[in-house]
């Protein structure tokens, strides 16, 4: 099969240009992409207030313009992605190989015919909060990407569903940690949130 980036397999992708984001600009953006003419028109024309001609308006739209300043660096920073992704996968390549067989750690299993970009390195264990504050008292960085799953955000409460509805979520968010893996970390710095994780559960044993 030809290889295919994300966002190329459908009618239409979505990028998020976030600061934080694999390629993510100096503030909030973002884009659509497709080879869909009529989507093509339509997105334009909601991007700018529903106008496709100045002051004459085809639909109701929103201001989504993505400004001029977040083009330039967004296009400066397009030509270092390839590299950048390269060089997260050679951190969690070492993740991988160096965790493996850590505690209860439950480590990113991709599925091999598919390639990961790691925009985050998601581990999971049951002692989550206290690895959390020991890395955190090491100085080392981590984050815990949705704590709280969809169903039991408050804004989706009109919907009925409660703690146990859907369990495996409930547990993903209770569990998964994420650790350093932008392209920047260097060996010692990998070195050292390894042994500290590994120290942490050597602690833990009996």
């Amino acid at each position: 099969d030809t290889f295919k980036y994300a966002g190329t397999m459908g009618d239409m992708g979505c990028f998020s240009f976030f600061p934080s984001k694999n390629l993510g600009g100096f503030g909030d953006g973002g884009m659509l992409v497709t080879h869909n003419q009529r989507f093509a028109y339509s997105a334009r024309c909601l991007r700018v207030h529903g106008s496709n001609s100045k002051y004459y308006h085809a639909m109701v739209g929103i201001n989504s313009r993505l400004d001029a300043l977040q083009a330039v660096v967004l296009r400066i920073k397009l030509k270092y992605l390839d590299n950048w992704t390269r060089k997260r996968r050679e951190n969690a390549r070492f993740y991988n190989q160096a965790l493996k067989n850590i505690g209860d750690l439950i480590l990113p299993c991709p599925d091999r015919e598919n390639n990961h970009i790691y925009n985050q390195y998601i581990l999971r264990t049951q002692e989550r909060d206290g690895l959390r504050r020991y890395l955190t008292e090491k100085k080392i960085g981590t984050a815990i990407y949705y704590p709280l799953p969809l169903h039991l955000q408050g804004c989706f409460k009109g919907l009925g569903y409660r703690e146990g509805s859907f369990p495996e979520a409930e547990q993903a968010a209770r569990e998964t940690l994420a650790l350093p893996i932008y392209p920047e970390l260097t060996l010692e710095q990998k070195e050292y949130i390894v042994s500290t994780i590994k120290e942490y559960f050597n602690n833990k044993s009996p």
